[in-house]
């Protein structure tokens, strides 16, 4: 039994942000019903990396687990209906349609609520719902661009880059995951229903309150330096530095305890907090310059013993292996119905009474169609009718 057994979530969204969020939902044990179309969702024809799968590719195996799917063509007067009949039986409602798309199919919360007052209706966009940049795509790269994060780091001069994992994407999804989950808390006090609204833009601009609030409130520019740097506002030396065998991340060390580690003595009469931003080019060469006399592990060695902040840098398969993160369970390993055994990451919280588990798979397109229409009370002639009008799609 997982903290949200017996809610039922309905989730007509797409791509990363809006399943993953949805995915979350289900992991804590909710009922999430996967409305997609009776071709299948997006994600599963367009496989990250080219992980193409059995049947299920990876991308979409990743963010649809604890899921049931209904293949239903929302185009069709009856295919609306048994939606519509789903949302009435549910606590929350999610979609990231473009903006106009959910109210011509008659998805939107007006009517959504209309017909179940209690629901939780999410709705999640690239920009927001209105202004001068509603249409625009709303895609993480795109976003981060937008956001200002890519001039926080690296060198002046070169190219802006973005972040190893699709930032803005999962950013929003747990937004969108937290403002579920607290509209759900007002709603068992109150028994009120209301929407809950969640834009990318928002949601990479909150995530930098250190940042942005150090820029408009300390008056702070942000400035890259001519040498390579994690970020503008953060101390020197705080980055990726070439070892004799590899790369050493070094995060914020005091410059007189790292003079004694490195054997710098020029770093030992300079003040952290000032020297550190004025002087952070100058720093971060002289760290560069020593580091490549090492191996990383010697490194490593050295920094734990003298208490300062620094770690590897892994690739995938360093970190699948890592002991920490075995220990920690970060990854689960199931078995799929047609993908056979698979290992994917776990869960990001842990509850001591409560805790999340997979206990299905990433469905199929329809695979749950015939139980799902069972539920709502439809014969099963009929489903099979709708079934053969192209309405539904059904996994037999």
């Amino acid at each position: 039994m997982g903290v949200l057994d017996g809610y039922r979530v309905v989730d007509l969204s797409i791509a990363m942000a809006g399943p993953l969020a949805a995915m979350r939902l289900g992991d804590l044990g909710a009922d999430v019903v996967k409305v997609e179309p009776v071709s299948g969702e997006w994600q599963r024809h367009a496989p990250a990396g080219g992980a193409t799968g059995n049947r299920v590719n990876a991308s979409f195996l990743s963010l649809n687990r604890n899921k049931r799917s209904l293949a239903v063509n929302l185009k069709a007067d009856e295919g609306r209906a048994i939606v519509h009949r789903l949302a009435a039986t549910a606590d929350v409602f999610l979609q990231n349609y473009r903006p106009g798309v959910a109210e011509r199919l008659g998805m939107d919360h007006t009517t959504i609520s209309g017909l179940n007052p209690r629901i939780v209706y999410v709705s999640m966009s690239g920009y927001g719902e209105s202004g001068p940049y509603m249409s625009r795509p709303g895609q993480d790269l795109l976003l981060q661009a937008m956001s200002g994060a890519m001039l926080s780091t690296g060198r002046e001069g070169d190219p802006p880059a973005p972040a190893g994992t699709y930032a803005i994407d999962a950013i929003t999804a747990y937004s969108a995951f937290e403002g579920a989950l607290a509209a759900l808390l007002h709603r068992e006090r109150t028994g009120e229903g209301q929407r809950v609204s969640v834009n990318m833009l928002d949601a990479a601009v909150a995530v930098q309150m250190q940042e942005l609030s150090v820029f408009t409130v300390g008056g702070v520019p942000q400035r890259r330096g001519s040498e390579p740097h994690g970020h503008t506002y953060i101390r020197a030396p705080y980055g990726v530095f070439a070892t004799k065998d590899g790369y050493l991340a070094l995060g914020m060390p005091r410059l007189d305890v790292l003079a004694v580690a490195l054997d710098l003595p020029e770093l030992a009469g300079m003040d952290g907090d000032a020297d550190g931003h004025t002087r952070r080019d100058e720093i971060t060469a002289i760290v560069a310059r020593r580091l490549p006399d090492r191996t990383t592990a010697e490194w490593l060695e050295i920094c734990a013993r003298h208490d300062l902040w620094a770690g590897p840098v892994y690739g995938y398969a360093d970190l699948v292996a890592d002991p920490q993160v075995r220990h920690n369970g970060s990854f689960v390993t199931y078995d799929h119905r047609t993908e056979g055994t698979v290992t994917t990451p776990g869960f990001p919280y842990g509850f001591s009474a409560t805790p999340p588990e997979v206990r299905r798979g990433a469905p199929l397109v329809g695979e749950h169609t015939r139980e799902l229409l069972d539920e709502l009370g439809y014969p099963p002639e009929r489903t099979a009718e709708l079934v053969a009008e192209g309405v539904l799609a059904c996994e037999d």
